[in-house]
């Protein structure tokens, strides 16, 4: 009696495992891939065009992350200071208004000066959502949650990196568990500030009277 099937199809069985190995080895590549810094980004550490120590200002002289991200409280988005709030401290006759590190700066800001280029600071952006996710920062920071969640202790690096991943389970872990995450609203940008559980009645009953919105629509 003459073979039914082809003869290579008694390979078939064997094809098939090493198909699914293969596809099996692809998906742990991938989702390894997906928790590595060059994915998600911890680290991230690019060189700025004026070498700005957080330490010294957030940290030692205790300037409050507001007067340079100035639209936190109002804006969804975080706006990177301009050459003019630089230039307000460190402006002709004012703090180190001649360090070298401040060249981009009197470049862009001194008029008088024959290197004078008016050319604004170019600084590079560190923390990133990914295009599917939409993050309100005044909806954030009205609502009890510090810049520290998500951007790390600021105040004792002197050069700002990405310290959280941004990502959907990142936000994720936060919402799940959001009371261990909130604070009265005069220590958001304290960083400093030990976040530990409130009590959900209090927190939300002082967060109604501070904004003036019912205790419902703050949970919605």
């Amino acid at each position: 009696m003459g073979n039914i099937f082809p003869r290579w199809t008694n390979f078939l069985p064997l094809q098939v495992l090493v198909a699914l190995g293969g596809l099996g080895t692809l998906a742990i590549a991938v989702i390894w891939y997906s928790f590595t810094p060059k994915y998600t980004q911890v680290g991230y550490e690019p060189q700025q065009p004026i070498p700005f120590d957080h330490s010294l200002h957030a940290g030692q002289l205790g300037m409050d992350c507001r007067y340079c991200h100035s639209n936190v409280e109002v804006s969804s988005h975080s706006n990177i200071p301009n050459a003019q709030v630089c230039w307000n401290c460190h402006g002709p006759g004012k703090v180190k208004s001649d360090s070298p590190k401040l060249e981009l700066l009197r470049q862009a800001m001194d008029t008088a000066s024959d290197d004078y280029t008016g050319e604004p600071l170019r600084w590079v952006q560190i923390h990133e959502t990914p295009d599917y996710a939409y993050f309100n920062h005044s909806v954030h920071v009205n609502r009890g949650v510090s810049c520290v969640e998500c951007h790390g202790k600021v105040n004792e690096m002197d050069v700002v990196s990405r310290q959280k991943t941004l990502s959907m389970s990142f936000c994720l872990d936060c919402h799940r568990n959001v009371e261990s995450k909130l604070r009265p609203l005069d220590e958001i940008t304290n960083l400093d500030w030990a976040a530990h559980d409130l009590d959900r009645d209090e927190f939300y009953a002082y967060l109604a009277d501070k904004t003036g919105e019912s205790v419902d629509d703050l949970k919605a």
